[in-house]
């Protein structure tokens, strides 16, 4: 579906920028009028992670004009991996400020405004409504629905990607013209059952991939050329070497842009994606440890069963001394229910707490009253009990 450009042309280009962007400039389909449109346009990046990094870095050398960053971290030294708009002498800086000189150095024509704070309910709609267009680069449920909902009540579009260890996803939302997030997944999957980039893992080039395909549509988009991503999700596996398209119909009864809608303002998305279950939550009421506590009971014998519930990758990183590994799936399958001990306290762990809270759940529902979790997980472990130790 064809759809006119989303920003008006530029008066002119200047000597510098027709050199600069000569190679667009012979493009018939973009020629002179689309590279205009580009230098107009306002394009807000949520995130200058892994699809933050490619998009900011190659919007700013097709020249839009004015880019936008929205992000509250700092560069950790596992974030080199993929976040290549970052570099070794950028850990511990602003993503934000090191973002914007990786683009000043691309691009000095292109401006660049920061916003270095988290996306939220009270500064979504303002921010947003100063763009023309939205490049999602969020790595959470909860930020993914909160930027969709903006989007659809200001009507303003947004180009969606999504990575996970091998495979991508990408897509146009723009609810005048086509389905909005919610038409594609009406409710958050529970917690837990999809793991995030830092539990899961993500191969680095994927960003790139990915992140190149929605800056590939955000200049359709903006200069108005080719078949957006609007009505269709586009799906790549690295490891097959296949992309492929399906079509997403804009869903009639969808709650935010449907025929009838239920949901006409921004919402709690934190309880609405249930970071962690009611569930979970409730086990964890006084059934949870710090790593102080865990230490005293490891030195003075106390008998215990440390089990970490994260996946053999994770535990081939780094580990709590005297935990074996039962991976979380085991406990929601019923499987490992059969191999614990009824002598000991077992004593659940994860990286951080959120796995080890669904299973602590598992096993009081299973009779196992005394089982605990460890709040903070392995990281603060690390953090507080051996500090030598790499984190992930």
């Amino acid at each position: 579906m064809s759809l006119p450009p989303l920003v008006e042309p530029a008066a002119e280009l200047t000597v510098e920028e027709v050199r600069r962007y000569s190679r667009h400039l012979i493009i018939p389909d973009v020629g002179m009028d689309g590279q205009k449109r580009l230098k107009n346009a306002k394009v807000l990046c949520v995130g200058a992670g892994g699809l933050g990094s490619p998009a900011l870095m190659y919007m700013a050398a097709a020249g839009v004009g004015t880019l936008g960053i929205i992000e509250f971290d700092t560069v950790d030294e596992s974030n080199l991996q993929r976040q290549i708009i970052h570099g070794q002498s950028d850990i511990g800086r602003s993503k934000a400020q090191s973002a914007r000189d990786s683009v000043k150095e691309i691009n000095p024509l292109v401006e660049v405004i920061l916003h270095e704070e988290r996306l939220d309910n009270d500064n979504v709609m303002e921010i947003f409504s100063g763009y023309d267009l939205i490049v999602d680069g969020t790595d959470n449920f909860a930020t993914r629905y909160l930027v969709n909902d903006a989007a659809v009540l200001l009507g303003k579009p947004y180009v969606w990607g999504s990575i996970y260890r091998f495979d991508g996803q990408a897509s146009v939302f723009w609810a005048e013209h086509g389905p909005c997030y919610r038409c594609l997944y009406p409710e958050a999957p529970p917690p837990g059952m999809v793991p995030s980039c830092a539990e899961g893992g993500v191969l680095g080039v994927l960003c790139a991939s990915i992140g190149s395909i929605q800056v590939n549509e955000a200049i359709k988009l903006l200069a108005g050329i080719g078949e957006p991503l609007v009505g269709r999700l586009m799906i790549y596996d690295a490891l097959e070497m296949q992309y492929r398209s399906v079509k997403v119909r804009k869903d009639p009864n969808c709650a935010l842009c449907g025929e009838n809608p239920t949901v006409t303002g921004l919402i709690d998305y934190e309880s609405f994606c249930g970071v962690v279950s009611e569930e979970a939550s409730a086990a964890a009421v006084g059934s949870t440890i710090t790593s102080k506590q865990l230490k005293e009971w490891i030195d003075s014998g106390e008998p215990i069963d440390i089990i970490d519930v994260r996946e053999v990758n994770e535990y081939e990183i780094v580990s709590i001394p005297g935990a074996r590994l039962i991976p979380k799936n085991e406990f929601l399958m019923g499987n490992a229910l059969q191999d614990l001990p009824q002598d000991k306290r077992i004593v659940l762990h994860c990286k951080t707490g959120v796995r080890s809270a669904e299973v602590l759940a598992v096993l009081k529902s299973a009779g196992f009253a005394d089982a605990v979790h460890l709040g903070g997980g392995v990281i603060g472990w690390v953090n507080q009990i051996e500090p030598e130790k790499p984190v992930y």
